[in-house]
């Protein structure tokens, strides 16, 4: 899969996304204001917030697929892990100002009986939104995109929302009126949770953090397979955007020519590329594998 059709199926997810999220705003805004229930307008506004987030992910999309340049030499991916920072404190917010207004209606005793209409919102919206949780998750995972992760993440956090609603809002129509603000309040303790594991990944790639284990053994094995490769005396990864950079040091015969040891290392190096899609860069340092030696490094 080359860089122009990777960010095309991202562009394709965040702008269903995008659309469809704007008619549920719509419907759930008007659905809760007429139907009389603080849940389902509170989940419309929850919608409204979503497309301050939709839109920054779709502009740190479009500023992550340029190339490297002479300014930024490991390319821009690193927009995305930004926009998924601001989508995570999107959802935080939101999530504040539901918890807020559930609150105020409980204290102040200022509680609506709901109509059918609102149910019905809350119902459609989580049939809907999972739906595209489960589209976007699977994007995400092909692509390992921070950014249409955020957003999958985001539509979970929309349906999860939507379930407390439809208890709440349900029983609220049956004439308990103190369920439509406690499950507003509820909802927002799910979404405080999902915007931390949000922002906590794309923290992680934003400070370099190392990839899994899993991929760091299995290019280890990768590496040392290839003959000349006596083994890999050190392997670390950081993600940019959808892509992986990798860091091998590996130690070799100190007598092979250099011609011989960088074949080798090319050989290495297209493996990697063939094997894992995702891999973006890999930079290769090789050391004579008979001499003890001590990495220099301040960091």
């Amino acid at each position: 899969m080359d860089r122009n059709e990777r960010f095309g199926q991202a562009d394709r997810v965040i702008a269903v996304g995008f659309y469809v999220n704007a008619l549920l705003m719509v419907f759930k805004l008007l659905a809760g204001y007429f139907g009389k229930s603080e849940a389902v307008f509170a989940d419309g506004v929850e919608s409204a917030c979503d497309f301050i987030a939709i839109l920054s992910t779709m502009i740190a999309l479009r500023i992550g697929r340029r190339p490297f340049d002479t300014d930024h030499r490991y390319g821009h991916g690193k927009a995305e892990s930004i926009a998924a920072i601001v989508v995570s404190l999107v959802i935080l917010a939101t999530g504040a100002g539901i918890l807020w207004n559930a609150a105020r209606t409980i204290y102040h005793r200022t509680f609506a009986e709901p109509q059918l209409i609102a149910v019905l919102a809350a119902v459609s919206t989580i049939v809907i939104k999972e739906s595209l949780f489960r589209y976007s998750r699977r994007i995400s995972r092909r692509l390992g995109s921070p950014a249409v992760e955020a957003i999958a993440r985001d539509h979970r956090k929309d349906a999860l929302t939507s379930v407390a609603t439809v208890i709440g809002v349900s029983s609220a129509y049956g004439g308990w009126v103190l369920m439509d603000p406690l499950a507003a309040g509820l909802t927002a303790f799910f979404i405080f949770h999902i915007a931390f594991e949000t922002f906590r990944n794309a923290a992680h790639d934003l400070m370099d953090g190392q990839p899994s284990g899993e991929l760091i053994s299995e290019i280890t094995v990768l590496a040392e397979g290839v003959t000349g490769v006596e083994h890999v005396h050190e392997i670390r990864g950081r993600r940019s955007g959808q892509f992986l950079i990798v860091d091998l040091k590996l130690d070799m015969d100190p007598m092979m020519t250099v011609k011989q040891s960088h074949d080798i290392a090319v050989t290495v190096k297209q493996l990697i590329f063939e094997k894992y899609p995702t891999i973006g860069d890999v930079m290769i340092h090789i050391n004579p594998h008979d001499e003890s030696h001590t990495d220099m490094i301040r960091l």
